[in-house]
C-alpha cells in the first residue's frame, strides 16, 4: 500500500473487520486532483452490490475551484469500484447470507500512482463491544506509558 489519501477512522470503531480487499475506483480527473490535496471524506460511506457491480455510496470528494463550472462532478455521487467477478460474488454471498456489510476503509495511491480503495468485509459492533474495545485500548496505552517511565 502506497500513500494514503483518505481514511475512514470510524470504520474500525463501528465494525469488526474480518477481511480486506483492494478495489480500483472510477474517478474523473478533477476528483483525483482533489484527493491528492486531501479533500475527501469516507466517514459515512458504504459499499453495495447493485446489478453485479460494486458501488461506493456516501463518500464525499470536494471539487476544486480551478475546475470549469460545467465540468464540476457531483461531490456525493456514487462511484463504481472495480474488482474481479469471483471476488464480487464472494462478497455478495457473505453479505446476503451472514448479515455482514462492506465498508470502505481508505483511498490510497498504489505503486503505479493509481487510486485504489481498500474495502473490508465487516460485522457491526454492539455498544458493549465498542466499550470493550475502548477499555482495551486505554489499558494498552497506560501499560505503554508505565513502561516508558521505567
Amino acid at each position: 500500500m502506497g500513500k494514503t489519501l483518505v481514511q475512514n477512522k470510524k470504520a474500525h470503531h463501528d465494525f469488526t473487520i474480518l477481511e480486506t480487499y483492494e478495489a480500483g475506483i472510477v474517478l474523473k480527473g478533477s476528483e483525483i486532483k482533489s484527493l491528492r490535496m486531501g479533500r475527501g471524506n469516507l466517514k459515512d460511506s458504504f459499499v453495495r452490490v447493485i446489478k453485479g457491480e460494486l458501488w461506493l455510496l456516501g463518500s464525499h470528494i470536494s471539487y476544486l475551484e480551478t475546475v470549469n463550472s460545467h465540468f464540476k462532478p457531483e461531490e456525493k455521487a456514487p462511484r463504481k469500484l472495480l474488482m474481479h467477478r469471483r471476488q464480487i460474488d464472494k462478497l455478495l454471498g457473505a453479505v446476503s447470507t451472514e448479515g455482514m456489510t462492506i465498508v470502505a476503509l481508505s483511498l490510497y495511491l498504489n505503486d503505479k500512482n493509481r487510486v485504489k480503495c481498500q474495502i473490508a468485509l465487516a460485522k457491526g459492533k454492539n455498544l458493549h463491544d465498542k466499550r470493550e474495545t475502548l477499555k482495551r485500548k486505554e489499558a494498552d496505552l497506560e501499560a505503554r506509558r508505565a513502561m516508558r517511565q521505567y
